[in-house]
């Protein structure tokens, strides 16, 4: 492992990921600096601990100063590694390195690591959850809520850590190294933060660039972004929905088969499982595969199978009306969300979208929104954007909200008997709320008390 030789450190943004890496690196006896462009009334109630840690704040703004007189700079994921500053600072050959390479440098158990535009956290939960039923002690963070530093910062010690990646820290890694990696899918996402497509692929494929040739990649075969990437991979290679020539797992109805290699003959029953979709298929498929590849054990996994609720705000039901089911799948802030959702439904949708866009391409629903969608709500910063691309693609056209509890009331007049009610933004929620589980409850609530009401 690398560790960290440098003494004066600069956190940029003062996320829970960021203020969990000043605690560490002060612990450790680093001299440490956090700036963030919020004021300190965005930080009010952890300013007394940082002053109490020795801790220096440089709030409201960024110095470009500041940045160039650290010795290392240490990005929190929310933060662009291409801002003025930053560039400046590499220019001075500063390292700049994110959250999840500094935690990686204080970290010699093995690691299996999940990314991909769509479905990392269910994944990621998931197969934690298979590897506990396994009988490992599992560290679970990441991208996933706890910051993977904090394992670190700890005194336990687990067996294996498995751990949600965004692109954003794949974006800052030099050294870190999963010996068990997964890459979903890659979709139109986060368009508004790389220069163009192609950008976001190469930061998702970042997951394996450390890897040796005995670790293992797990790759969606049916994904042909994520296959493209596999032919560079040197690590042993498994495939969901593998080729002939390939080892893998196959989705089969509800049956995950293992297909060659070590792990042939294997199989997992999914007819338990209560997460609609092909995408959900692909999801547990892959932490199958990932499972095995981590000293999860075939018992321990269909246990944990079986168990799996699935998550919050993830095509979550949460209410009947009228006959009217209503589902909560607000964690949908991509294009691609939108239609893995509008596929795990056979009947008719109506249809509740918009949010801050990402900068995909609304088009790429229209076909689904002619024959599955009644008809669309649209709220939000993007709504006029949606409206010109899909709007005339609906039977039954689209209508513009202003609130939530506006566009739900107008979801419940357009539904009838048998229909579906889908929340299912494509954006952001930062036009209307500070996290999509903020949007997703506040859909839930006015649902709630509807369905009392009836």
């Amino acid at each position: 492992m690398k560790k960290i030789d440098q003494n004066n450190i600069l956190i940029a943004g003062f996320g829970r990921s960021g203020l969990s890496c000043a605690r560490f690196l002060k612990n450790i006896g680093k001299s440490v600096t956090i700036t963030d462009q919020k004021d300190e009334h965005a930080f009010a109630e952890y300013i007394p601990e940082i002053k109490e840690l020795g801790i220096r704040l440089e709030l409201g703004h960024h110095s470009c100063k500041t940045f160039e007189n650290a010795e290392m700079i240490v990005l929190s994921p929310g933060v662009p590694h291409t801002l003025k500053p930053i560039l400046r600072a590499k220019a001075e050959n500063i390292p700049v390195i994110g959250e999840i390479e500094l935690a990686s440098r204080f970290i010699s158990e093995p690691v299996t690591a999940v990314t991909g535009t769509n479905g990392k956290t269910t994944t990621t939960t998931l197969l934690g959850e298979m590897l506990k039923e396994s009988g490992l002690d599992v560290f679970v963070g990441g991208n996933i809520g706890t910051p993977l530093i904090e394992y670190p910062a700890g005194k336990k010690k687990s067996d294996r850590l498995v751990v949600e990646i965004s692109s954003f820290q794949l974006d800052t890694i030099q050294y870190f190294r999963p010996d068990t990696a997964v890459l979903l899918n890659i979709t139109q996402d986060h368009l508004d933060r790389y220069d163009n497509f192609d950008a976001y692929v190469k930061s998702k494929s970042r997951i394996f660039e450390n890897q040796k040739k005995d670790d293992t990649a797990v790759f969606n075969g049916d994904d042909l972004f994520v296959r493209s990437i596999s032919h560079k991979v040197k690590s042993s290679k498994f495939f969901i929905n593998p080729k002939i020539e390939e080892q893998g797992i196959i989705i089969n109805y509800n049956n995950l088969i293992l297909e060659s290699g070590k792990y042939s003959g294997i199989k997992f029953d999914l007819s338990k499982v209560k997460l609609p979709g092909r995408h959900n298929q692909e999801n547990m498929a892959a932490a199958c595969m990932a499972a095995l590849a981590s000293g999860g054990t075939p018992e321990g996994i269909q246990s944990a199978l079986n168990n799996f609720k699935g998550l919050a705000h993830r095509i979550e039901y949460a209410a009947v009306i009228d006959n009217v089911k209503y589902y909560d799948d607000s964690k949908a802030t991509n294009v691609d969300a939108v239609v893995r959702a509008l596929e795990s439904f056979d009947v008719p949708v109506v249809l509740i979208m918009g949010g801050r866009s990402k900068g995909g391409d609304f088009s790429v629903l229209k076909t689904l929104i002619q024959q599955r969608v009644r008809k669309l709500i649209l709220l939000g910063e993007s709504k006029h954007e949606i409206m010109d691309a899909l709007g005339h693609e609906c039977r039954n056209g689209a209508e513009m909200a202003y609130e939530m509890e506006d566009a739900v009331l107008r979801a419940k007049r357009a539904a009838v008997s048998g229909d579906v009610v889908l929340l299912s933004p494509s954006g952001s929620s930062f036009d209307m709320y500070d996290s999509y589980a903020r949007r997703g409850e506040d859909f839930c609530r006015i649902v709630r008390h509807l369905a009392g009401k009836s």
